[in-house]
């Protein structure tokens, strides 16, 4: 980090939003820090930039409460983020994971998972992509899923939606290539937060939500195009989206 580092994050009382602002937070070398911390919950928000206080004197919180579904109310709310200066880095870090029976059953909530984890997300960062180029300087990084990677019967409209993300990442690398602007495309792997209880209490396997963080963090600061947290799941994603179709159908995943 420079001695001046702000750092925007979309959906930060996420608890892998969470982990990775701390950790930023713990960083030496940096005189100022100052995060953005966009949620819909002001008080854990509150409690958040407390802690991030705590671990880092010299780091300062300002908190947003916004419309993460209005397209205008994206657009005005990244407008006045950036009125404040360009950030430095944006994670944009917001999602819930559906349950897929309940979204092939209801429309309104598969359109709401389908907003939520993939139009909002990229959005923001579309929104914020113009103002980092004006001044051809800056990290976006978003947060997609190995989700994204092949669609499968137990998720397909969450996998949708990251899909989504993960196309859209693709297309805003290429349009920045020739730029300073980096876009790094995160897909985290089953990870323990709260988001994934009900999986930690069917016996999945879940990675430490501060591991994760930590891939993420070392990612954002390389400028990798895509990072998987934890790197494992590189290979295993390459294996599912390589399977032959005849043998993928008789899987139960």
């Amino acid at each position: 980090m420079t001695d001046s580092t702000r750092i925007v994050i979309i959906g930060a009382s996420s608890a892998i939003a969470e982990h990775c602002a701390r950790q930023w937070a713990g960083q030496a070398g940096h005189e100022s820090l100052q995060f953005v911390l966009l949620g819909r919950d002001q008080n854990r928000l509150n409690a958040i930039a407390g802690d991030l206080s705590v671990r880092n004197p010299a780091a300062t919180s300002q908190i947003l409460c916004a419309d993460f579904s209005r397209a205008e109310a994206i657009a005005k709310t990244v407008a006045d983020i950036v009125a404040g200066g360009t950030p430095d880095i944006v994670l944009i870090a917001h999602g819930t994971l559906p349950d897929q029976q309940l979204c092939q059953q209801d429309l309104t909530l598969a359109a709401d998972a389908m907003q939520i984890n993939g139009l909002s997300p990229v959005l923001f960062a579309e929104a914020f992509a113009g103002h980092m180029q004006a001044v051809n300087t800056g990290t976006i990084a978003i947060i997609g899923s190995v989700a994204g990677d092949r669609g499968r019967k137990s998720n397909y409209v969450y996998g949708a939606a990251k899909g989504l993300v993960s196309r859209y990442a693709q297309g805003l690398q290429h349009r920045l290539a020739g730029s300073n602007v980096k876009v790094v495309l995160i897909k985290p792997g089953p990870t323990d937060t709260p988001m994934t209880a009900h999986l930690k209490q069917d016996g999945a396997s879940l990675a430490s939500v501060e591991s994760v963080a930590a891939t993420i963090v070392r990612g954002v600061s390389k400028g990798s195009p895509v990072v998987y947290a934890p790197g494992k799941w590189w290979l295993i994603m390459m294996i599912i989206r390589h399977l032959p179709r005849f043998v993928f159908n008789k899987m139960d995943i």
